[in-house]
């Protein structure tokens, strides 16, 4: 139902602002990786700063982690989907064991160890790129035991909570200026451990994953806010998209990205 609102208000919005609404999938083409045909994670993660990234490689089976757990994850894919946990030698060898030939390339990622998940939705404003148009901070809360559970939309023991009016626009400002250090995207979600809010505020935190591709704000997810306030929200999240759209030169130089992902999904057998 969400999901159907945004793409409805969101052509609504690009016809009123004279934008083509397909120009949704070009937000961020700059990063994308032409020779793989994927946003790749790894590509991504190499953008992150050393004091926020986490130890990550392409897993060709001859180098084995230095600690457990790890994470293993394709190197395309949303909403955790394919992503397993390997706690000890044996069980990253089992998970080896299974891929499936010609799929897509896995990574090794090692468990960030901050206390507490959040993913940080953010929108540039479309008239000067050093400032932020929407920042949401939403915690992730995971009713399991588990110490480092995978977290998706799809997890029934994980939820959403909404934390951007614990912060003063002060420190929103802060967090801001420090994740737009990591690249020039015009929409994206950053998934990060930290210990503490204001451990993230002072950067203190790891980044798990940055979300460039159809990233939607989880806060439309959360437990914690009204319907009412969610409607508002994806209306002008989605007129706030169609207006960072419009930055989009018309000359650019880069391949369409809804078809590229289609024949990567075609060629791996993949749905997400």
């Amino acid at each position: 139902m969400i999901r159907i609102l945004l793409v409805a208000s969101y052509i609504v919005s690009c016809v009123r602002l004279k934008v083509m609404p397909w120009h949704y999938f070009q937000l961020n083409a700059g990063y994308f990786n032409k020779r793989k045909g994927i946003y790749s994670k790894q590509d991504i993660n190499d953008l992150i700063p050393e004091k926020w990234h986490l130890q990550q490689w392409i897993d060709s089976g001859d180098k084995q982690p230095e600690s457990y757990p790890v994470f293993v994850k394709p190197e395309w894919g949303q909403n955790s989907q394919g992503i397993r946990r390997a706690d000890n030698i044996d069980e990253l060898g089992v998970i080896r064991s299974q891929r499936v030939a010609g799929q897509s390339q896995y990574l090794i990622q090692e468990a960030a160890q901050g206390k507490i998940e959040y993913e940080i939705f953010l929108i540039p404003s479309d008239k000067a790129q050093d400032q932020y148009a929407m920042l949401s901070v939403t915690q992730v809360v995971n009713h399991s035991t588990d110490k480092f559970p995978i977290n998706g939309i799809y997890n029934k023991q994980t939820e959403y909570q909404d934390v951007t009016a614990q912060l003063s626009k002060e420190k929103l400002e802060v967090l801001w200026r420090n994740l737009k250090t990591v690249g020039h995207f015009r929409i994206s979600r950053f998934g990060v451990r930290a210990d503490s809010l204001d451990k993230l505020i002072n950067g203190q935190f790891k980044v798990i994953e940055i979300n460039l591709f159809l990233p939607m704000p989880l806060v439309l997810l959360t437990k914690n806010t009204s319907l009412k306030r969610k409607l508002s929200l994806a209306i002008q999240c989605t007129w706030l998209l169609a207006k960072i759209t419009r930055t989009i030169p018309e000359e650019q130089n880069e391949p369409f990205l809804f078809f590229k992902k289609l024949g990567f999904m075609q060629r791996t057998k993949r749905t997400d």
